[in-house]
């Protein structure tokens, strides 16, 4: 219960919740971050995990409290979104079918998949980094490159590309912002804009192929 109670102020406020734990356990900060990073990336049933605010939130409290090292943060939570991408796409590669033959596992939906598997027909394998900034799809995008055709020694280069870009640049924002007054006291209009910004890729897939279609029955 204790973990549901976490991730439940996890969603709602991911900077207060992070704070608070920081300030009781510290050191293990970086462990609770290496776990949602990996869970949100790695186990396709949970992806509704804040990643991009996890990581303006953690690099915030690096550059505000001092705490948290940057130049651990980064390394780690590359290694960790590495690690549940790999996992993922074994998942993909070895039980694509069951998954597929479910409509719903838990917050997963077998649309999911769909959408996905568009977004990499249109865009390859630069489909992998693009994914790596749209909340959901970066959840999805590793299993299904491994229950489609792309070569894993292509998957990986680009899963390491977007890895490092996805990390780096969010993290490093919120290190930069941490000492701004006006950042700190508005953290959650600063997440609703993040969140705006990476579902734009999507919203923008959707509504062009909605017209399209809309176009074609003409």
């Amino acid at each position: 219960m204790e973990i549901i109670y976490f991730l439940l102020h996890l969603l709602k406020d991911p900077l207060t919740t992070l704070q608070d734990f920081l300030a009781h356990y510290e050191m293990l900060t970086y462990a609770i971050l290496v776990a949602i990073i990996f869970v949100e990336t790695g186990l396709i049933v949970m992806p509704l995990l804040p990643g991009d605010s996890l990581l303006f939130a953690a690099g915030l409290l690096a550059s505000s409290t001092g705490k948290l090292d940057i130049q651990i943060i980064i390394p780690l939570l590359i290694g960790a979104a590495l690690l549940g991408d790999n996992v993922n796409h074994y998942v993909g590669k070895h039980f694509s079918k069951f998954v597929k033959s479910r409509e719903q596992i838990l917050f997963f939906k077998r649309e999911y998949i769909t959408q996905t598997e568009g977004f990499y027909e249109k865009h390859g394998g630069k489909a992998v980094i693009m994914a790596r900034f749209v909340p959901i799809v970066r959840t999805i995008a590793p299993f299904v490159a491994g229950a489609g055709s792309m070569k894993y020694s292509k998957y990986i280069v680009f899963c390491i590309i977007g890895a490092t870009l996805w990390v780096t640049s969010i993290t490093l924002t919120g290190y930069f912002l941490g000492s701004n007054e006006w950042v700190k006291h508005n953290f959650e209009k600063i997440v609703l804009g993040i969140v705006f910004v990476s579902f734009m890729p999507m919203v923008w897939q959707f509504a062009r192929v909605k017209w399209l279609k809309q176009a074609q029955s003409i």
